[in-house]
C-alpha cells in the first residue's frame, strides 16, 4: 500500500519543472523516520529541480547573506567557534522557491499522515560555508524547549569529492559518542532526522559548499506566548 501523500499529475505551476522522478518520492524517508528516525536520500529531486535550486544559491551574492548565529529571537548571537556558515532564509518571491516550499509542504502532509507528528509548518535557509567553514557537534532542539521537531539538509554541490571535506557527521541517538555515518555533501542528497534525538556536525569544508537547511515545527504558541519565528 502506498505511504506517500498523492501529488497532483503536474503542480508544478511557477515554475514548470518536475519536481520528483519517483513516483513516491517520500516513501522511503516514511519508513526510515519511523523504524530509525533518520534517512540518507540521493537524488531526492530530479536533476532539473536540483540544477535550478543550485543555481539560485550560487548567485547569492555574500553580501546578501548573513552570518549564521546560534540560538533564536533574544537568544540569537553570532559564535565563530563553534560555526562560520552564511545563510539566506528562503521566502517564496521566486519561481524555483515557491515549488520547492510547495513540496516541502506536500512532504509535511504525508508525515503527519504517516507519523501522526502534528507538523505545523517549515522554515529554510540556503547555507553557504567558504573554504574553512564548519559547523561544531550540536543538536538542533533540545527536549521540551523548541518547537523544531524535523531537520532537513538537501546538498547543492557539483562534483564533490572525498577530499573537499565538509561532511556531515550524524551521531548515535543513544550514545552521542558513536558515529552513525559521514555524508559528503554531494549534490542532490538529502539527509533528515529528529532534531531532538540527533548530534550532528559539519567538517571543515575545503571548498565553497552549498545546502538548503530546513526544519519541520509544531506550533507551542499558548495564551501568554507567541510561537518565534525565524
Amino acid at each position: 500500500m502506498s505511504i506517500d501523500f498523492p501529488l497532483s499529475r503536474d503542480p508544478y505551476v511557477e515554475n514548470s519543472i518536475p519536481a520528483f522522478t519517483r513516483i513516491e518520492p517520500f516513501s522511503q524517508l516514511l519508513i526510515d523516520l519511523q523504524t530509525q528516525g533518520w534517512s540518507i536520500q540521493d537524488d531526492f529531486f530530479s536533476e532539473g529541480f536540483t540544477q535550478a535550486l543550485m543555481d539560485e544559491v550560487e548567485n547569492i551574492q555574500n553580501d546578501y547573506m548573513q552570518q549564521a548565529g546560534i540560538g533564536r529571537k533574544q537568544d540569537h548571537q553570532v559564535v565563530l567557534g563553534a560555526r562560520r556558515d552564511y545563510i539566506q532564509w528562503i521566502d517564496p518571491d521566486k519561481a524555483i522557491k515557491i515549488d520547492y516550499l510547495k513540496m516541502m509542504e506536500s512532504f509535511r502532509v504525508a508525515l503527519n499522515r504517516r507519523l501522526f507528528l502534528g507538523l505545523f509548518d517549515y522554515e529554510a535557509h540556503f547555507a553557504r560555508y567558504e573554504e574553512g567553514a564548519f559547523y561544531e557537534k550540536h543538536i538542533d532542539a533540545f527536549k521540551g524547549q523548541s518547537n523544531r521537531i524535523l531537520s532537513m539538509v538537501l546538498y547543492l554541490n557539483e562534483d564533490w569529492k572525498e577530499d573537499d571535506g565538509g561532511e556531515l557527521i550524524i551521531y548515535d541517538e543513544h550514545n552521542p559518542e558513536i558515529e552513525l555515518g559521514r555524508f559528503p555533501p554531494i549534490k542532490g542528497r538529502l539527509a533528515i532526522f529528529l532534531s531532538e534525538c540527533f548530534y550532528h556536525e559539519v567538517n571543515v569544508a575545503k571548498r565553497t559548499r552549498h545546502s538548503i537547511a530546513g526544519w519541520y515545527r509544531v506550533n507551542n504558541t499558548t495564551g501568554k506566548t507567541l510561537d518565534p519565528d525565524q
